[in-house]
């Protein structure tokens, strides 16, 4: 269907929920408790294990038998305990990676513990309203030392729904916050996928919601999946491209295939670069990626520059555009923010 669809369903057997823009599938969260016992999102309490000299990081002891690292050593001891939330996924045998910036998250407010001030979003652009929304939040009488960002979604709320959110999530701060001192132990668990769809998809407001059994299926989530499970991306012209994790990167690789015209490879690269930040996010890859574009012109790179910048720049995923190496292959890394949809697929620990 045209528009913006937010399907809620379950896939591979967990909860899960998609993002369709105009029959193209866009986003994609899946339930990957069962297979990781910390998921990005979860609060936690952990231990500090060992500090890495000449890194500025820490190890952390963490429920589960987990190891998690905090990039951030500054006035940490070990055997000190502190509170944590994880920011992404861990490659098997690697700690698990850490932010002690907690942030809480709602439909319309952030509350965020020791980064003081009260924020409106900048899509937000009426004074008035930006200046009702800064009141709402001083009313709630923040803890010092703690902060509130407002989101877009409070334009189109109801200001009771805001403050009651508001006052929710600060109480629920000021408990987690008290849990400091102990054995490592998770606090709060990460927003499941329906909660998150409706934290995150929710602006601008959807044109469809479905759900069900087999909302999925009814949607086209399922034949979108399938394809993602398999290694090759069709480009137009018939080209195509193909992208195969390995231990330590992601290698794609782009081929022009019959097309043997002067503007074969440019076209099919400025497709691939467009479509790559979609097909990393559901696909679930990041770190280090690596790819093998069909070969252009020298002069040619500065257009493909653009195209990648643009097509990166609304990107979530905290990623960074390298660029071209001697051999001229061009390097992204991307955090790992997610289980990858195979693992999950294969149900996999």
């Amino acid at each position: 269907m045209k528009g913006r669809q937010v399907v809620l369903g379950q896939l591979f057997g967990a909860e899960a929920a998609a993002l369709m823009e105009d029959g193209c599938l866009t986003d994609l969260l899946v339930d990957s408790s069962d297979l990781a016992p910390l998921v990005p999102g979860d609060i936690c309490r952990g231990v500090v294990e060992r500090l890495m000299k000449g890194q500025g990081g820490v190890f952390l002891r963490l429920p589960e038998g987990q190891r998690g690292y905090l990039r951030d050593r500054s006035g940490l001891g070990e055997g000190q305990s502190l509170l944590v939330q994880v920011t992404g996924v861990a490659e098997e045998g690697k700690a698990v990676p850490l932010t002690s910036r907690i942030l809480f998250r709602g439909r319309h407010v952030l509350v965020t513990p020791g980064a003081p001030g009260i924020n409106v979003s900048r899509r937000i652009k009426d004074e008035d309203l930006r200046a009702e929304l800064e009141a709402l939040g001083a009313a709630a009488a923040p803890p010092e030392g703690t902060g509130i960002i407002v989101r877009s979604l409070a334009a189109h709320a109801d200001p009771d729904d805001i403050a009651e959110e508001l006052r929710g999530l600060l109480d629920l701060s000021a408990r987690i916050g008290a849990e400091q001192a102990g054995q490592p132990e998770l606090l709060l668990g990460a927003a499941t996928p329906h909660e998150q769809a409706w934290m995150e998809w929710a602006d601008p407001a959807p044109d469809a919601v479905e759900e069900g059994d087999d909302s999925f299926a009814r949607c086209g989530v399922l034949e979108a999946v399938d394809a993602l499970l398999s290694p090759a991306i069709a480009l137009p012209g018939g080209a195509h491209a193909v992208i195969e994790p390995t231990r330590a990167l992601v290698a794609i690789d782009v081929n022009t295939g019959n097309d043997t015209s002067p503007a074969a490879a440019l076209k099919a690269n400025i497709a691939l670069a467009r479509d790559l930040p979609r097909q990393l996010r559901l696909r679930g890859l990041g770190g280090q990626v690596v790819v093998d574009f069909a070969p252009i012109p020298k002069r040619d790179r500065a257009t493909l520059d653009q195209v990648l910048r643009a097509a990166f720049k609304g990107e979530a995923a905290e990623t960074s555009l390298i660029g071209w190496t001697t051999m001229g292959l061009y390097e992204i890394n991307r955090k790992r923010d997610r289980i990858p949809l195979r693992r999950l697929a294969q149900g996999d620990r």
